[in-house]
């Protein structure tokens, strides 16, 4: 099977990093949105990442999808996120708050770097990356002293990190060095790992 999609992407990668870390063997195609639009369109009509496409070649689309499959692939003992009861609701809020402020700052992102100058609505670039530093401050909070989110790696940690991860490199000004150190650490510490070096943004981080 292939994952679609490159690493800057949070959603590419965290399900790149989760597929490495249950042990699934895919290769990549690290195709761009932009320049490789109707590439991707012909696995996935949205023109969207991640798409995987499995042996069968049936197609996986969303990163959500994606990782509820390797889950129930890897069976409950394994899985990233527990199938069911308090814990399950537990690593999803956390989850949720990383994805939201992912999006937050894809948006964000986006106006600063691909809209043509003059375009950009300041007041709604304040916006989003005000939603996006909520998410953050509250996963800060959230992960406390501890050292994973829910008391072992799970699915918040994976996706919490990569987010993190994402954003000092594409909208630093919403990262800016000391105001999230426990997220800090954890990302430090995640990125030292084989799974999360497998899809490193090294080289997207400005020299």
């Amino acid at each position: 099977m292939h994952l679609i999609g490159r690493d800057l992407s949070p959603f590419v990668r965290r399900s790149a990093v989760s597929l490495e870390l249950l042990g699934f063997d895919f290769e990549r195609r690290p195709l761009a949105t932009g320049p490789d639009l109707e590439a991707i369109k012909q696995v996935n009509p949205l023109g969207r990442v991640p798409a995987l496409v499995l042996d069968d070649g049936a197609v996986i689309l969303d990163s959500a999808a994606i990782l509820d499959w390797a889950d129930q692939e890897a069976g409950p003992e394994r899985a990233l996120i527990p199938p069911s009861g308090p814990e399950r609701r537990q690593v999803l809020h956390s989850v949720c708050l990383a994805v939201g402020a992912a999006e937050k700052a894809v948006g964000s992102a986006y106006e600063r770097n691909l809209k043509a100058e003059g375009k950009t609505d300041p007041a709604w670039v304040e916006r989003l990356e005000g939603q996006a530093a909520g998410g953050l401050a509250a996963l800060e909070q959230a992960l406390g002293e501890a050292e994973w989110f829910h008391g072992r790696p799970t699915q918040a940690d994976i996706t919490a990190a990569i987010v993190y991860d994402f954003m000092g490199v594409m909208t630093p000004g919403i990262v800016p060095e000391g105001r999230y150190p426990r997220l800090a650490a954890l990302t430090e510490r995640l990125n030292e790992t084989p799974a999360f070096r497998s899809t490193s943004l090294d080289p997207f981080r400005k020299k």
